[in-house]
């Protein structure tokens, strides 16, 4: 399915399709460039889920974690390990398979570790607040 964004303000539509979309997929795999709106879509995707807090993007910690409506939410940047076995150090596998929402921003820094299933977002930048958002359920 493919969403094309104008504004920050559709968003909180869109995250609602998505979660939609995934039915019970828990594992979301978010691709872009810096500054495509990887983070700001997580927001509104952890908004949907009854996360009241500010949610951020766990750049130097590596894992956030979010009080959902009904569960945790766990949101990973990426983008600065060096390696899979950085994430081997987090304990990554506890997250992954905890059955929780999980956010996992740069998943190409770790491509061997994605489980068989999750929802795939790649967001292009089409202009200054335009984004095209392609979403897909692997499987």
């Amino acid at each position: 399915m493919q969403f094309n964004v104008k504004s920050i303000e559709e968003l909180a539509g869109i995250a609602k399709q998505i979660l939609s979309l995934a039915n019970k997929e828990r594992i979301f795999v978010f691709y872009g460039e810096m500054g495509a709106g990887k983070t700001t879509l997580i927001n509104k995707i952890c908004g949907e889920l009854g996360v009241t807090e500010q949610t951020s993007s766990p750049t130097f910690s590596i894992v956030n974690e979010y009080k959902g409506k009904i569960e945790n939410i766990y949101h990973f940047d990426f983008y600065r390990i060096k390696n899979e076995n950085e994430a081997f150090d987090l304990g990554y596998e506890d997250y992954f398979y905890s059955g929780c929402y999980c956010m996992i921003e740069w998943p190409e820094k770790i491509p061997n570790l994605i489980p068989d299933h999750y929802v795939q977002i790649k967001i292009s930048v089409l202009g200054n607040t335009e984004r095209l958002i392609d979403v897909a359920v692997v499987s």
